[in-house]
């Protein structure tokens, strides 16, 4: 899929020279840079979703515990 992308001509000279550095077309380093870049902030993401997610009924996690090893 083909996308449209406004790039500021530092920005674009950058892209020029990793191109010309790793001798790849500048597509193949502007697909790179996106796969990084979504990596990166999807696993945040991921993290920060799941943040606090244990002990949302109010339950203490070491209560938690403390009542599972009293049934024992």
């Amino acid at each position: 899929m083909r996308i449209l992308v406004d790039a500021n001509e530092a920005q674009v000279a950058a892209l020029d020279e990793l191109a010309k550095r790793e001798q790849r077309p500048r597509a193949a380093v502007i697909r790179a840079a996106i796969d990084d870049y979504v990596a990166r902030n999807g696993r945040k993401a991921t993290l920060e979703e799941s943040f606090g997610i244990w002990g949302k009924d109010g339950e203490d996690g070491l209560a938690y515990q403390e009542r599972l090893r009293s049934e024992w």
